[in-house]
């Protein structure tokens, strides 16, 4: 999609053809696929929404529109043909909703809507500088997740992220013929780290393969890629592409305060590998003449029930956990939370999953190292509170997520929340706890 957008922009140039006229009123764009070039030469205030027939939440037309808080519904399919340029449109971002010429009486319900929304947006603007503290004193870090480091600016000053939990470094690697160089990556991760402005940022090693492959890594078909040759596995297969990250970011913690996780571990032997290469990349360094960090912390994504269960043991040899929630509840529950068939399964709330996430902020705890969130659960308000009764440090989750769960946490004390764990590990059925914290914390929120 990147390379074509390139052509047609190439092709406009040499026609002397104008980009796409959509007025000066507010439009929803409408396509099977739209370039990323559209959405970004386009200011923000003239895009109410956006609707793809294909792609994902990753492509990166969704991440430009994600990043500036536009509505986005992708997968909509032969759906599309219904829709003719010029119609009136309502859509819900949240839910996926898209009505098509819509009633009066809709249309009035869709502003009262609109209306609250734009009055919380105020309300939260005004939570953008405050911590988020529960009543009794008790604080908890939110950060965001970030796809490049061109989203930290309105992450910081837009909705008071208090640093990056998790900077997402294989889009770095992503639309390009070969692997970013040591330099390039180093660029990208300095100004991630510079804009933090001295608060943490987490930068997460290429979490490649699965269903993010790369033509130029020469990955095998595999009949289950997200159980196959990815993340951390690939890295310590190809140290010649493992190493300049590694490096890259040692460099980038001269300018303020990083991290690096490992995704996908699963045996204590893999963090080894890595100290070893993290060790032999300051030598390489240093005999370069190239500055670098010896203070940046080492973490790993507890992503796997192996390293949920290993917790105990992985706390004693890392500085930080984060819990990567959306593959855990994937491995977890034997579900795929991309097919419709069982998605309905995919649920954070099930008691196992709680139980695990609980022992990995226990082992954290115990062993006098930080533990933090950057899936999906992180940005439920209602999670969050179970999650700070939990002990964890830190919350990490889209940006514009930010301002509900720290509303939230501002409104209740820790001893309300640690009542409501106590509750809840109790608790046998996922819709029983889920019912349960609607009706104890829907009135706050």
């Amino acid at each position: 999609v990147d390379i074509r957008d390139v052509g047609k922009r190439v092709v406009r140039q040499i026609l002397g053809l104008k980009g796409p006229d959509i007025g000066e009123e507010p439009v929803i764009l409408c396509g099977h696929e739209i370039e990323p070039s559209v959405i970004a030469n386009i200011p923000t205030e003239q895009i109410a929404g956006v609707l793809l027939g294909q792609g994902s939440t990753t492509c990166h037309a969704v991440i430009i529109a994600k990043a500036r808080a536009i509505p986005t519904v992708v997968g909509l399919g032969d759906k599309l043909k219904e829709i003719k340029s010029g119609a009136s449109l309502v859509i819900n971002g949240e839910t996926g909703e898209v009505y098509v010429a819509p009633t009066e009486q809709q249309l009035i319900a869709f502003n009262e809507q609109i209306k609250e929304q734009n009055r919380l947006k105020a309300h939260y603007a005004e939570l953008t500088s405050l911590p988020a503290e529960t009543t009794d004193g008790h604080k908890v870090m939110l950060v965001a997740n970030i796809s490049t480091h061109l989203d930290v600016e309105a992450a910081v000053s837009g909705f008071g992220a208090e640093g990056v939990g998790l900077f997402r470094s294989e889009f770095l690697f992503m639309g390009r013929s070969e692997a970013p160089d040591e330099e390039m990556q180093f660029q990208a991760y300095k100004e991630a780290v510079e804009k933090c402005k001295g608060q943490l940022c987490v930068i997460r090693t290429m979490d490649i393969g699965g269903d993010k492959p790369l033509p130029y890594l020469n990955i095998p078909k595999e009949d289950n890629p997200f159980l196959g040759w990815r993340a951390l596995r690939i890295c310590l297969a190809r140290r010649d592409i493992f190493m300049p990250q590694v490096k890259a970011i040692l460099r980038a913690g001269v300018y303020g305060k990083a991290a690096m996780m490992l995704p996908m571990v699963i045996r204590l032997s893999e963090v080894d590998k890595v100290k070893q290469i993290i060790e032999e990349a300051k030598v390489l360094l240093a005999q370069e003449n190239k500055p670098y960090s010896n203070s940046v912390q080492l973490g790993i994504m507890v992503e796997t029930p192996a390293a949920a269960v290993m917790s105990p043991i992985f706390a004693k040899h890392v500085d930080f956990f984060s819990i990567g929630t959306n593959d855990l509840i994937q491995y977890t529950l034997a579900v795929d939370r991309v097919n419709s068939n069982v998605s309905y399964l995919y649920d954070p709330f099930n008691p196992g999953v709680l139980a695990l996430i609980k022992r990995t902020i226990d082992s954290a705890n115990k062993n006098k190292i930080w533990a933090g969130m950057c899936g999906e659960m992180a940005s439920d308000p209602c999670a969050a509170v179970l999650l700070m009764a939990m002990g964890i440090t830190e919350l990490s989750m889209s940006a514009p997520s930010i301002p509900r769960v720290k509303e939230l946490i501002r409104k209740i004390s820790m001893v309300e929340a640690k009542k409501a764990l106590d509750k809840v590990m109790s608790m046998e059925h996922a819709a029983d706890i889920k019912e349960y914290l609607h009706e104890k914390f829907n009135d706050k929120k």
